[in-house]
């Protein structure tokens, strides 16, 4: 239906405009009843729906409707499958269509700067290509819907500790590569209906009245459409936050906002054209929704089986020492309470009233040849970190009897969720101790993880078997049986490095800051620190096991030399070496060998999920463009590729690369010359436009010190490098030459 939206809201009066910039209650936006603009509601549901009536809350203390709760995106973003997401986004938008809610407020794509983050478990990666690539591919099938997304949280919202009042001090090179991306990548290529913008402070200024971060980047420079909302109460100053680009406030004010910003347009102090257009970006995505509002069945059964086939698809097997998969006639001892109570969620406002929730013990009963060998030790509460005598006792005799033992293990829901961070890395006292009592007790042992985040494990060396579920969603314990019995190959692949220790991560020391967090690890962040420090880690970036085995070859490059302007194709064959059919991930990542600024030792910039019969190889093909190969030049404010040579590698994980190639890049961008009495010679030199001038002065400074060749202390490589470090003033000091030679040559190297 076509709407002349400016029309429509110049009927309106100046006390329903300003209205319309705050919510009418906790899920609504104010109706217009005279205009014919109804109220729309949105909801909490980046995994779930989770709608609550008008007196409900947004952290989840209060009931929501039965719906169906899938994989939260810790979990969904391991199965680095593009199309996978745009069906999961799919089956949200057609739930929300059944319950008429217009905006799902989600994803959320915040990077993962510390395990400790209590709200990880809602956000997809430490990698900001694949959280963007993952948030892209979800944004368009729920849209393809007609319902709106709510990319979240707007901007560098890394902690939950003083979330709405700490400031995040972060460089802008920092903030372009690593925690802008998945946002811009979102934009770009599914156009949320809304951005969220968080409550933090970032380098100061609140998020929610930063016009840098809301107009000249989110919409000047990456063609952002829709509007912007608060998290609920990010609001610092409603009119600063207006002027800056923050169109709606969640929830409802009752009143109080609409009055300054009435009062604002009345004393001049905001023009009216400012209001007048935010209402119109609420209005146009509003009637988006409206006018494409459609009966839809609210299908949860088939949901349910969605979930279990998301939850299959990205389960990550880290270790399996032909131990699994588990036989049908093998006696196997299911230990722990999380086998018959999974934790499957996260705590806060995403938290789902699930219709129904499947545990292992329950899913196994329905296997006839295994329910009947399975037997099943609670071992320990899922609730409390007690160590239980009798119920230990009870677990290692039941893994002493069997032929092999299946321990689920997990955090208990208070130790993470929104509104606060943990402490520690590690599982519950409890459960470290039975697990290590039950391999001493059973070689054959294998650990299934339920948590929202990395934890340290102390018994990974002993033990055989190791599949992480992380949050599986309500369909967990059906997902973990088909994978443990092979009913399902694993596929899944860490979206995280998961360190062996806290104290390992580049955030350690300023992780949790209460007034203003540091950020000094710069771009640094997961897989890019480890791997740049060589560090050894629990598992890799990237990593998950099959049970078959691929085999890459015939890496091959479109052109072994191209320009910033031109792209680049790769291709490389994926042969599935097993007996078993199986999916693999093929992941792209370029390395920068041209030293031009200081860069991690590899970044991922492709991925392709490959299906793969026993025995047969398929073709697997991926753009790089210039993006692929460059970083954010601040001087430049601009993304910069030097010329040089990158290398292109395909592997299974950021440790593991298979194959590489090299291309030159020609750069057609020119740096600006930084020139001064304080440029060094190398410096000069290193650039074509001065390196004569620079030959010049260091043969003159080599020529002055070779008087001084008997001096131990100034020859050989000590000398070059006293000369290459000498900025052009200390010739002076040297006597080397006059002060009027050196401004003459500053002279003519500031006129090229």
């Amino acid at each position: 239906m076509e709407r002349n939206l400016k029309e429509l809201i110049s009927e309106m009066t100046l006390e329903e405009k300003a209205g319309m910039c705050s919510g009418f209650d906790f899920w609504y936006l104010k109706s217009v009843d005279r205009l014919g603009i109804p109220k729309v509601m949105v909801s909490d549901g980046p995994h779930g729906l989770r709608k609550q009536d008008e007196k409900g809350d947004h952290l989840g203390l209060n009931g929501s409707i039965q719906a169906v709760c899938f994989p939260p995106a810790c979990l969904s973003a391991c199965s680095f499958d593009r199309e996978l997401m745009t069906e999961f986004g799919e089956v949200i938008g057609k739930e929300a269509q059944a319950n008429d809610v217009s905006v799902i407020l989600g994803p959320a794509v915040n990077i993962k700067r510390s395990p400790l983050c209590g709200r990880n478990f809602e956000y997809y990666s430490e990698d900001p290509y694949l959280a963007g690539e993952t948030a892209a591919a979800f944004i368009n099938g729920v849209q393809s819907q007609h319902v709106g997304t709510s990319i979240k949280h707007f901007a560098a919202n890394n902690q939950e500790f003083n979330r709405m009042s700490n400031s995040s001090e972060v460089d802008e090179r920092t903030l372009r590569e690593i925690y802008f991306p998945a946002f811009e990548t979102a934009v770009k290529k599914s156009q949320p209906y809304t951005v969220m913008c968080s409550y933090n402070r970032i380098n100061g200024t609140y998020a929610s009245e930063d016009p840098w971060l809301l107009t000249e980047v989110l919409r000047d420079e990456w063609g952002f459409e829709g509007y912007v909302v608060s998290d609920w109460g990010a609001v610092n100053d409603r009119i600063l936050a207006l002027k800056a680009g923050l169109e709606l406030e969640m929830p409802s004010s009752g009143g109080v906002t609409d009055r300054e910003i009435i009062q604002a347009v009345q004393d001049g102090s905001l023009e009216e054209a400012v209001l007048d257009r935010a209402v119109e970006r609420i209005l146009r995505i509003s009637f988006l929704y409206l006018d494409n509002k459609r009966e839809q069945p609210f299908t949860l059964e088939a949901d349910h089986d969605f979930a279990r086939r998301l939850a299959e698809q990205s389960m990550v097997l880290l270790k399996n020492e032909e131990v699994l998969p588990l036989g049908e006639k093998e006696k196997v001892a299911f230990i722990g309470g999380f086998a018959k109570t999974p934790r499957f969620q996260g705590g806060g406002s995403s938290h789902i009233n699930s219709f129904r929730v499947s545990s292992a013990l329950e899913a196994v009963s329905h296997m006839a040849k295994a329910s009947e060998n399975v037997t099943y030790a609670e071992g320990f509460s899922v609730e409390q970190d007690v160590y239980d005598e009798a119920l230990a006792a009870e677990a290692i005799e039941a893994a002493r009897r069997a032929d092999k033992a299946v321990v689920f293990a997990g955090l208990p829901e208070s130790f993470e969720s929104e509104s606060y961070d943990r402490s520690h890395m590690r599982l519950p006292d409890c459960q470290n101790r039975l697990i290590a009592e039950i391999i001493k007790a059973q070689p054959n042992t294998v650990v299934v993880l339920h948590n929202g985040s990395p934890v340290e494990m102390p018994w990974l060396s002993d033990v055989k078997g190791l599949m992480e579920a992380y949050l599986g969603g309500q369909a967990v314990g059906e997902a973990e049986v088909n994978l443990l019995y092979g009913k399902v190959n694993p596929s899944g692949k860490l979206a995280e490095t998961i360190p062996c220790r806290l104290a390992d991560n580049p955030s350690y020391l300023t992780f949790g800051d209460s007034e203003k967090t540091v950020y000094s690890e710069g771009v640094f962040v997961g897989y890019r620190y480890y791997d740049a420090r060589e560090m050894q880690v629990a598992f890799p970036f990237g990593y998950g096991l099959s049970y078959t085995t691929f085999a890459y070859s015939n890496l091959r490059l479109d052109r072994q030399e191209i320009t910033d302007q031109e792209t680049l194709t790769v291709s490389v064959d994926i042969t599935n070496t097993g007996n078993v059919a199986g999916k693999e991930v093929v992941q792209l990542y370029i390395r920068d060998n041209t030293r031009a600024c200081r860069r991690p030792d590899k970044e991922l910039k492709g991925y392709e999920k490959v299906t793969l019969e026993p025995g047969e190889t398929k073709t697997v093909t991926m753009t790089l463009d210039h993006r692929s190969f460059a970083w954010y030049n601040t001087d430049l404010k601009d993304w910069y590729a030097a010329s040089g040579k990158y290398d292109v590698m395909v592997g299974t994980s950021s440790r593991q690369i298979c194959l590489s190639e090299s291309v030159q890049i020609n750069s057609s961008i020119r740096l600006p010359l930084k020139l001064d009495l304080n440029t060094t010679l190398a410096e000069l030199s290193a650039d074509d436009r001065t390196v004569k001038y620079g030959e010049y002065l260091k043969n003159k400074s080599y020529a002055f010190f070779g008087q001084y060749g008997g001096d131990e202390a100034l020859s050989g490589d000590v000398k070059y490098a006293l000369v290459d470090s000498m900025p052009m003033r200390t010739l002076v000091s040297f006597g080397i030459c006059t002060k009027e030679e050196v401004l003459d040559v500053l002279k003519k190297l500031m006129e090229l």
